[in-house]
């Protein structure tokens, strides 16, 4: 037995000194304090009095406008003070402008992006970038991330039009002046990359090169 295995051989059995539950307590009050902490930093704006104020009707992308998604299909907060923002997400929306916006504002669907953009490149925001969309399937992503839906399918290459790619790339570049996200394929990415996802979106139309070159175009005349 070596001697690290006899003094534990040794201490089997015995019950810790006080001192030692006292040194234990302490960790542990510490352990929990922090988490304590933690959870505080995302909460304290639900206290009354503090959360930030909301305009009805404002948007965070200028010219998107503004329909409300059910409250039941994302979870109030106060990003990026509480949950650090890195990520866009790109969706299809599997459907028509309509049903995608109908779905969103109804409380069973419980899913729902902050972002829809239409065919002729009109955006609609249905949640603010400050609170957590139910749209990744992963609930770390949904809270590091914005997500971004276009109308189409995404077996149907005709779905993705010059004015939908134009205006999906100022909005993704605007978000990421914003938060100061890299322009890259690690940070802006597809439903399909998220992990844990049964979803394909945005497919193999989708054309990355074409919108990550936009995306950096837009976000090099924001700078």
């Amino acid at each position: 037995m070596g001697d690290a295995e006899e003094e534990v051989g040794q201490t089997k059995g015995r019950r810790p000194g006080r001192r030692a539950l006292l040194i234990g307590g302490a960790v542990a009050a510490v352990g929990t304090a922090a988490l304590a902490r933690d959870e505080l930093s995302r909460l304290w704006w639900r206290l009354p009095g503090v959360e930030r104020p909301r305009t009805p009707g404002a948007v965070d992308f200028r010219g998107a406008a503004w329909v409300a998604a059910s409250s039941a299909n994302y979870r109030r907060a106060d990003r990026p003070d509480d949950y650090a923002i890195d990520r866009v997400v790109i969706h299809v929306t599997q459907g028509s402008y309509g049903s995608a916006v109908k779905a969103f504002e109804d409380p069973a669907h419980q899913a729902a992006a902050h972002y829809i953009v239409r065919k002729d490149g009109h955006i609609t925001q249905m949640i603010r970038e400050l609170d957590v969309a139910f749209h990744a399937g992963n609930r770390e992503y949904n809270e590091r991330s914005v997500g971004i839906e276009h109308e189409g399918f995404v077996e149907r290459a005709s779905s993705f039009t010059d004015a939908m790619y134009a205006a999906s790339a100022r909005l993704t570049a605007e978000i990421c002046g914003r938060y100061g996200i890299p322009v890259d394929r690690k940070h802006v990415i597809g439903h399909v990359e998220v992990p844990g996802t049964d979803h394909t979106d945005p497919g193999r139309y989708w054309d990355w090169d074409r919108y990550m070159a936009l995306v950096r175009r837009a976000h090099r005349t924001q700078v």
